[in-house]
């Protein structure tokens, strides 16, 4: 999946934040657009959906930040709660995508995520086709449309900017392995 499709989906998790405790909206969002990126930058270092994707661990810890954020509900505890839920949902989304390849509609990996405690990968279930799918796109409007009504000011800006990037990457996805290889 699109990172833009991972920060929509983080910044779902925000969406209640922002109704519950107004105040919160900014942290909360911060949080889950930093933890919905956060994964894919092993795309720069490392083994990409091995390096910086930790579904499990992230999920965990993402949980016992929640129930911190509940009890002491401040900027900080929010944020931190948000950054690791989103980077959880993130890795383990991606397991709902496709391999971790350059071309994946040629469907020639089969490692779409590792799982660090049982050290090894998960195949791709190949619900979104491949990153940047039209499926793919519809996915980041439909997650992003909540935050996109919710937010205000440039926070709303920055969501509909990013269903604008995504739908931008989805028209030349197929393209962008030959610019790649020049």
């Amino acid at each position: 999946m699109m990172v833009t499709t991972h920060v929509a989906a983080g910044l779902l998790l925000a969406v209640p934040v922002a109704a519950v405790a107004p105040h919160l909206t900014l942290p909360a969002a911060v949080g889950a657009m930093l933890g919905g990126v956060l994964p894919d930058l092993d795309l720069f270092v490392g083994v990409h959906r091995k390096t910086l994707h930790f579904p499990i661990y992230y999920s965990i810890f993402g949980v016992g930040a929640a129930a911190i954020a509940v009890v002491a509900p401040e900027p900080i505890t929010v944020g931190i709660a948000l950054f690791l839920l989103a980077a959880g949902l993130h890795s383990a989304s991606d397991w709902l995508g496709a391999g971790e390849e350059l071309r994946p509609w040629e469907r020639t990996s089969d490692q779409a995520v590792y799982l660090h405690p049982w050290r090894r990968w998960v195949r791709p279930r190949y619900l979104v086709r491949y990153d940047g799918a039209p499926e793919d796109l519809l996915l980041t409007v439909v997650l992003a449309a909540p935050a996109a009504l919710t937010f205000e000011g440039w926070l709303r800006s920055l969501v509909v900017g990013g269903i604008l990037l995504a739908a931008a990457y989805t028209l030349v996805r197929k393209r962008v392995p030959d610019w790649i290889d020049l």
